[in-house]
């Protein structure tokens, strides 16, 4: 008693500079593992921060250059309307603003090469400056300052160029390529590179193939001119009134705004959903906000268990040491606020770790975002309270994960505390008990001391068999794009070369087209914008008119299996149907938006599971019967000769109905270089992080096992066992739960993989769930090599084990 009340009699200051040597003691003494735990908490958090700080930051960059861009709320198309219908529309209710243009899509020619390249032309009016869908000049001039060129008779016409075309073909200032302006060639000048908040996403058919497919803004008047669309316009961008102030909806907007518009060829008006730029933009957000809080949750997981664990030995190792400090009066309080200040040590050189590398690979990632979405300004920004959300969530994970064993401290009375902890309780293996009996004494030892502690076991698998599956999910990406290009330019796209033209056409074009250089085979399509109406459900597609049997473009579905329109019906993607509730067997209203303003209702054939877009096919003869038009076609499929591509597509340059071609090889070529690169990148850190995890579980758990049987250990040393025998019990315990893990591991990744294609599933997307063997050999190889790193190192421990002091005991 003299004792305890001498020490709570003492300064309190004497007692926290006691603690805190000891705790500076306790972690000299454990660097490694406090290092390694860290480490784990510092992919968490900086997995967390890299995700979510890249998507803050893109969607920061999206709100303020939507807002400074004035980007528009409806889009609409049209084949020629007068100018003066423009003062009606804006009597629209709910309409705040309308800006009329002209827009064309032409043929690009870039001097030496055939590659085939679409322009888009926006007409920019020199006396009204657009109010709606604002283009921002990244570099050189604009398009009416300095000594701009009105591209009268045969000079070059002064364009800006997206500046994603532009960096992609490696255009500078004063660069000139050819243009087919209405059957005319004529010279564009690149005076600037530019964007626009229409066109933050410039693929085409929803790709990021920027080498393809470019924008270019040039003086309205010389395009109405080309055009002869003076006094008209083709395109219509619309702003809305503020929600609080209409007394509309955006759908009635849109309706009010069909009806005039409709005499003069007007399509469907397009909500900003609907509106592909911004639709590729706000799939690729949600994505990515599912993976940014998925994989961290999984890492903060393994951190806490480590923790609970590391802190669970600590105590185990310490038990005199609490007695002795509880004997000596300190509280219950003051001890478990010890061992707190070791799980916030830890976890603050987690956080702090992982801040830096979020921050440094949040930047990089937005770099990989920067080649595909294009702003004005576009950096990476950390928020501090992304920061402050990341510190809560690791520290609230890391002290759930710890509490039972601080409560364990704070129950331990101090005669219990002195007294050694009861030794276990052996029995026979689950495995003896089933009669397999010839088992060497070493395996026996091994099973009964993880039968011993089946918690510990099953956390330490779990642990490492969560590294598997995380390597397993980041290469599941590269594995599901590798079958969608397959399926895509093997399986689907068996032509070689596409052409479209500029207006329906009458078939008699595939006669023409069949006898250019080097074709072999030819289909013809026709393509139709349509909304599809059942009851109150709408979506706005194209359908695809084909041959009855294609060849040349197969209808694959997500297992590569090919679907064949059955007789005059629609066969959709089982997406669509499902958005529109229809089912096989029903019938859907067609609502046509191209020529004169008509509808028809067809029956639904059936449904295919494609990976991507909302689709629907029809038998080309069948779609132009119900359109009530002649053998028409809208473009071609053509098959090559090996090596005759070049001369097609420069024979193709020559047809003034051509709106451009498409080369199979170098959409492939264009995409891939994106995102193969993209994927890659991804893989590598995912299986780096998993690394980290394996080494994190697999370590702690070797350096407690040898702590807590070093006695074992030294005394099957002095009986004359080898130190390679020795270390085997130990490391066979290790190998034991890696071959249980590595197979656990792998049926969780594809679980996971099953989780994140449900969540990430879109319009756009549909992810294909495919894991290939190379997959589950790189994870187990993965989560073997870092195992493999650490039981040497553990086998090092092992081997300079001090047996006189292990074999020391308390009299």
């Amino acid at each position: 008693m003299r004792i305890g009340s001498r020490q709570r009699n003492c300064p309190g200051s004497t007692a926290v500079r006691a603690l805190d040597r000891k705790l500076l003691r306790d972690l000299r003494t454990m660097w490694s593992q406090v290092l390694t735990i860290a480490l784990v908490v510092a992919s968490g958090a900086g997995g967390f921060l890299t995700s979510l700080s890249a998507i803050d930051s893109l969607a920061a960059a999206r709100d303020v250059f939507y807002a400074q861009g004035r980007f528009a709320d409806i889009f609409v198309t049209v084949k020629r309307a007068p100018l003066a219908l423009v003062g009606q529309l804006r009597e629209v209710a709910g309409v705040a603003e309308v800006q009329p243009t002209i827009e064309q899509i032409v043929r690009i020619q870039l001097p030496a090469s055939n590659d085939p390249v679409l322009g888009q032309l926006i007409g920019i009016d020199r006396t009204v400056p657009p109010r709606l869908n604002q283009v921002s000049i990244v570099s050189g001039r604009g398009l009416f300052d300095g000594a701009a060129t009105r591209g009268g008779g045969l000079d070059a016409i002064d364009a800006l160029v997206s500046l994603g075309f532009a960096q992609a073909r490696g255009l500078k200032l004063g660069d000139t390529f050819g243009a087919l302006l209405n059957g005319r060639q004529r010279q564009l000048r690149m005076v600037g590179t530019a964007v626009s908040p229409e066109f933050v996403f410039a693929g085409l058919w929803g790709m990021p193939d920027q080498r393809g497919f470019g924008i270019f803004w040039v003086d309205q008047e010389v395009l109405a001119g080309a055009y002869d669309m003076e006094g008209a316009f083709n395109t219509l961008a619309v702003r809305l009134a503020p929600a609080a102030v209409r007394r509309v909806s955006d759908a009635e907007v849109a309706d009010a705004l069909a009806q005039p518009l409709a005499r003069f060829g007007g399509a469907a008006p397009r909500t900003r959903e609907e509106q592909v730029s911004h639709a590729m933009l706000d799939n690729e957000i949600k994505e990515q906000r599912v993976l940014g809080i998925m994989l961290p949750s999984i890492f903060l997981g393994v951190a806490a268990f480590l923790l609970n664990v590391v802190l669970a030995r600590l105590i185990a190792t310490q038990r005199e040491q609490i007695a002795a400090l509880k004997a000596l009066g300190y509280s219950n309080r003051t001890i478990a606020a010890h061992f707190l200040s070791l799980v916030l040590v830890i976890v603050a050189l987690g956080l702090a770790l992982g801040v830096a590398l979020g921050d440094w690979l949040g930047a990089r990632l937005v770099g990989l975002y920067a080649e595909v979405f294009h702003f004005a300004d576009f950096e990476h920004r950390m928020d501090p309270r992304l920061v402050l959300l990341a510190a809560g969530v690791t520290l609230a994970t890391a002290l759930l994960g710890t509490l039972s064993a601080i409560a364990a401290t704070v129950r331990l009375t101090p005669a219990e505390a002195m007294r050694p902890p009861a030794p276990g309780r052996y029995r026979r293996t689950l495995a003896e008990r089933l009669g397999i009996t010839r088992l060497s004494p070493a395996v026996r030892m091994i099973l009964r001391n993880m039968e011993r502690r089946p918690v510990r076991t099953g956390l330490s698998i779990g642990g490492v068999a969560a590294a598997v599956a995380i390597v397993v999910m980041g290469n599941f990406f590269r594995d599901a794009i590798d079958v969608i290009v397959d399926s895509t330019f093997t399986l689907s796209m068996r032509s070689n070369v596409s052409v479209w033209l500029v207006e329906p056409a009458d078939n008699a074009v595939a006669l023409q087209l069949a006898r250019l250089p080097g074709v072999l085979a030819h289909e013809s399509l026709r393509d139709v914008q349509v909304t599809l109406v059942n009851g109150h459900l709408r979506k706005r597609l194209q359908i695809r008119g084909g041959p009855v049997r294609s060849e040349l473009l197969r209808i694959v579905d997500v297992n590569g299996r090919q679907s064949i329109p059955q007789g005059d019906g629609l066969l959709l993607t089982d997406r669509l149907a499902e958005k529109l509730g229809l089912r096989v067997g029903d019938v859907v209203r067609v609502e046509v938006h191209e020529g004169r303003r008509r509808a028809f209702e067809v029956r639904v054939d059936g449904t295919v599971r494609e990976m991507m877009g909302l689709n629907a096919y029809m038998n080309r003869e069948a779609l132009n019967r119900a359109l009530g038009e002649g053998d028409i076609a809208t473009g071609f499929l053509l098959a090559l000769e090996q090596g005759s591509e070049a001369r097609l597509l420069q024979a193709v340059q020559a047809l003034p109905r051509a709106a451009g071609a498409f080369s199979k090889a170098a959409m492939l070529r264009n995409m891939q270089e994106v995102t193969a690169r993209n994927i890659l990148i991804m893989s590598t850190v995912l299986t780096l992080f998993a690394a980290v995890i394996a080494v994190g579980v697999v370590y702690n758990n070797a350096r407690i096992a040898l702590a807590e049987r070093a006695w074992e250990l030294a005394s099957l040393r002095v009986l004359g066992f080898t130190r390679a025998e020795v270390s085997g019990l130990l490391l066979g315990e290790m190998a034991i739960g890696i071959a249980i893990a590595l197979p656990l591991g792998m049926l969780t990744g594809d679980a996971l993989v099953h989780l994140i294609a449900m969540l990430l599933k879109s319009d756009q997307f549909l992810f294909p769930v495919v894991i290939r063997a190379r997959t589950y050999a790189l994870a187990g190889l993965a989560v073997v090599l870092a195992a493999a790193a650490s039981a040497l190192i553990v086998r090092r421990r092992i081997d300079r084990i001090d047996m006189v002091s292990a074999l020391k005991t308390r009299e």
